[in-house]
């Protein structure tokens, strides 16, 4: 049965549904922005952990940015979509162009988001990846590499929805992947939802300043 979600707290919701049976492994949540985080926020309720971002830009080809050519997630992890860059004629100085431009955006937005402060530390932890969807999988890919160079112990990965291919794909590179849907076809993952706005910076910082605060008053906090 196919489900389109009202907008992504709900689909947070009905995913978190499916993730806490983590709950004992302590995990820490960390979405990607902007609209991971909306559904990052519902699963870190779930589990009664810290959220936090996990910043990754994809790598567009220059004549045509929705196009992903790879992903670049902090502390410098980098996944390059082979096939798209044959059968685009991409050359490697366009490609280093655009890997410096998305690195001064991605620089830009982790400073914006933690405002100095570092990732939380997952060496050694589960980490719940989170974002609104998998189309081609690019910047998840990106930030996996970057998590197990990070020490991650456990890697579930968790969306509403995902392409099947992609989902297949996927889960040979993390511990778990948790989805609510996974349509063969998925045409584009703001098609599953009736609200996919693109959410804002400030949208973004007033959920992350909810889950510390949670975070800060739950009784199993230090």
């Amino acid at each position: 049965m196919t489900t389109r979600f009202r907008d992504r707290e709900q689909a947070g919701r009905l995913l978190a549904k499916l993730v806490r049976e983590y709950v004992d492994e302590t995990p820490v949540v960390l979405a990607l922005p902007r609209g991971g985080v909306a559904v990052g926020y519902e699963l870190a309720r779930a589990l009664d952990a810290p959220l936090d971002v996990m910043v990754v830009r994809k790598l567009g080809v220059p004549w045509h940015p929705e196009l992903g050519m790879g992903a670049l997630a902090e502390g410098g992890a980098l996944y390059l979509n082979q096939e798209v860059l044959a059968s685009t004629d991409v050359s490697p100085e366009e490609v280093r162009e655009v890997i410096f431009d998305e690195t001064r955006e991605l620089e830009r937005r982790v400073q914006r988001y933690r405002g100095g402060r570092p990732l939380q530390d997952v060496k050694g932890r589960t980490v719940v990846l989170v974002d609104d969807g998998l189309a081609t999988g690019g910047t998840a890919r990106a930030a996996v590499r970057a998590l197990r160079s990070f020490g991650a112990r456990s890697i579930i990965l968790a969306v509403p929805v995902a392409a099947a291919e992609t989902a297949e794909a996927l889960r040979e590179q993390v511990d778990t992947l948790v989805c609510v849907q996974e349509p063969e076809n998925l045409w584009a993952i703001g098609t599953w939802y009736d609200d996919f706005h693109q959410m804002s910076d400030e949208e973004v910082l007033v959920l992350l300043d909810q889950a510390q605060r949670t975070v800060n008053e739950s009784p199993a906090s230090p």
